[in-house]
């Protein structure tokens, strides 16, 4: 495996697991300015951190965000992802109310849907042909 990833240690497991992450605004509505980002990775690197996570990398356009994520196995993806939402929406709202009318009815920033993928490591076909070189006791 490559080398430009940290190798981190738990109670009882070593491991290295990184997501991206991909959230989009309600109806993929225009809503981020450079200001408002630069405040929800802020927001986001605090909610990564009460999970013990690490948010590595972080930016956006007007409609969506990429987040690049180191998380412990105890972790669950979704649980994540609910939280940096979550905090994300109600804190940009709190703090730019200028924000209220891409809100919508639901009072929702976020779309309820969002991508999600691991990666980092080989490559899958290099580490099945791994698995299939072990050598197995006759």
């Amino acid at each position: 495996m490559g080398t430009d990833f940290e190798v981190r240690t738990g109670r009882h497991c070593v491991f290295a697991m990184h997501a991206h992450l991909v959230f989009v605004t309600k109806f993929r509505h225009r809503v981020f300015t450079d200001h408002h980002l630069t405040r929800m990775e802020a927001v986001m690197r605090d909610v990564c951190s009460d999970f013990e996570a690490e948010l590595v990398e972080f930016n956006g356009e007007t409609d969506h965000v990429h987040l690049l994520v180191n998380f412990p196995p105890k972790v669950a993806v979704s649980k994540l992802v609910n939280s940096l939402k979550g905090v994300s929406s109600r804190r940009l709202r709190q703090e730019y109310p200028e924000l209220e009318h891409h809100y919508w009815k639901a009072k929702r920033l976020w779309s309820g849907s969002y991508f999600a993928a691991s990666v980092g490591g080989a490559p899958l076909d290099v580490v099945r042909r791994y698995i299939e070189g072990q050598q197995r006791p006759s």
